[in-house]
């Protein structure tokens, strides 16, 4: 497989939107009774190309939400989103959960389930085709996502690689 760069960047001054995807109770079995943690998988995202996921850890629901909002805050990447969609089809893996992208024409719609819809919305993308195959475990799911959007390339950055002139590849 084509080594990934991840074009990771600063959320700082960015306006960034959270969506929970998922909230975990986890229960710790000890001789004084049980003690409840709770893990949260948040997705942040303006909208316009730029999503990030992270995980929270806490004694509370809102703390772990809070946590998991800073994590996904420092991992942030940018996605190219050409006309609300996306400018190839992409496959990616994570553990056992693969995920299928296409673009899409305009009016279709995000055509994805619970996880990778947070993701993909967050992200800014309108209209796109997308299939989780194999685990539907969030976690994963939400993983093998970004892999498949962080592999996403520009045409115009294609053209480039290929030593093709831009007026080829916007004239046909």
């Amino acid at each position: 497989m084509a080594k990934i760069t991840i074009n990771r960047i600063k959320g700082g001054d960015l306006d960034l939107h959270e969506k929970v995807v998922s909230i975990n109770r986890v229960v710790k079995t000890t001789k004084g009774g049980r003690a409840f943690s709770f893990s949260a998988l948040v997705v942040v995202g303006n909208g316009n190309g730029v999503v990030g996921h992270g995980l929270g850890k806490a004694k509370e629901v809102q703390e772990a939400i809070t946590k998991g909002i800073d994590d996904a805050k420092k991992n942030l990447i940018r996605v190219p989103v050409m006309h609300g969609t996306i400018p190839h089809e992409q496959l990616a893996k994570e553990g056992a959960a693969k995920v299928m992208i296409r673009p899409a024409a305009h009016g279709t719609g995000v055509i994805a389930g619970g996880s990778m819809r947070a993701v993909l919305e967050a992200a800014g993308i309108t209209d796109v085709l997308s299939k989780s195959l194999g685990s539907a475990n969030p976690h994963n799911v939400v993983k093998a996502t970004f892999t498949a959007l962080a592999m996403l390339r520009e045409p115009v950055q294609v053209a480039k690689q290929r030593n093709i002139s831009l007026k080829k590849v916007f004239n046909g």
